[in-house]
């Protein structure tokens, strides 16, 4: 990973859309800074389209849809997305969402909690639609890596789909993630085909054409995927956890190293 401040004019310029995961990357200390998010609405009023990428539930997307300077916000690890369209809340789920009461979830859950110590369903439970949501870092007591690659394990023995954060392990049914959502929403709403070559004065093709941060192992198809994808200082906690790693990083962590990243993408980008 290379310092965000190595990221070339040329590579800046060609940025129409800039993706983030919430939790440890836009959040610090589990609080959305006035740093992080007077830098969403510094990419806003930019013109750059701003889409949140994250595990946080429906009931959370619905509100970030409508409240923040957003054009669009995939919840769940890619179950679905939200977004506003003259005045009205659209809405659009992964054709592979399976509904969070199907009955490996429910063993799953049994098991998470009999056999990992501390181990809590999330307060945010109640709001989601399609995951199960398992607490190791959110609140106290908070468990070690350790605990959540063990929850990890139980999912994927059990046949579910799971992914660490840095503050949950997400456990759902169905063929899906971050990446595959994020896609289908930039193609559907902007006409985004990653496959060819943008019409502009550097000639980029369009996966360089968005710019994403995060922070933990739930993000790495997005990593994989977006040649410009960054990460907050934080990434450096689930090394061992990571396949993919994104090609720049901050210095400063979480809220702050978005802010940072924010700054390095606008001061390279040309006057408006």
């Amino acid at each position: 990973m290379k310092p965000v401040s190595q990221m070339s004019a040329a590579e800046a310029a060609g940025v129409r859309y800039v993706l983030m995961d919430i939790d440890g990357t836009l959040t610090t200390g589990g609080k959305l800074t006035a740093e992080a998010f007077t830098a969403l609405w510094r990419l806003h009023k930019a013109g750059l389209k701003v889409i949140p990428i994250t595990g946080r539930p429906a009931g959370w997307c619905d509100m970030i849809a409508r409240e923040w300077p957003v054009d669009g916000v995939v919840g769940e690890n890619g179950a679905f997305v939200f977004w506003e369209e003259n005045g009205i809340l659209r809405e659009e789920f992964h054709p592979n969402a399976v509904r969070n009461n199907h009955p490996v979830l429910q063993r799953i859950k049994d098991r998470a909690l009999a056999e990992v110590p501390g181990v809590r369903i999330a307060r945010d439970q109640f709001s989601r639609l399609f995951d199960l949501a398992l607490d190791f870092a959110e609140e106290e007591p908070v468990l070690p890596l350790e605990a959540a690659r063990r929850l990890e394990a139980i999912a994927l023995r059990e046949g579910a789909k799971a992914k660490i954060s840095s503050i949950h392990v997400n456990v759902w049914m169905g063929d899906y993630d971050k990446l595959s959502m994020t896609e289908r929403f930039l193609q559907k709403r902007f006409g985004w085909k990653d496959g060819e070559t943008v019409s502009s004065a550097f000639a980029f093709p369009a996966l360089t054409e968005a710019l994403f941060v995060g922070d933990s192992p739930n993000d790495e198809p997005m990593f994989a995927r977006f040649p410009l994808a960054c990460a907050v200082a934080n990434i450096t906690r689930y090394g061992e956890l990571l396949a993919s790693l994104p090609a720049f990083v901050s210095q400063a962590e979480c809220g702050e190293g978005f802010a940072e990243i924010v700054q390095a993408l606008l001061n390279k980008r040309p006057a408006a």
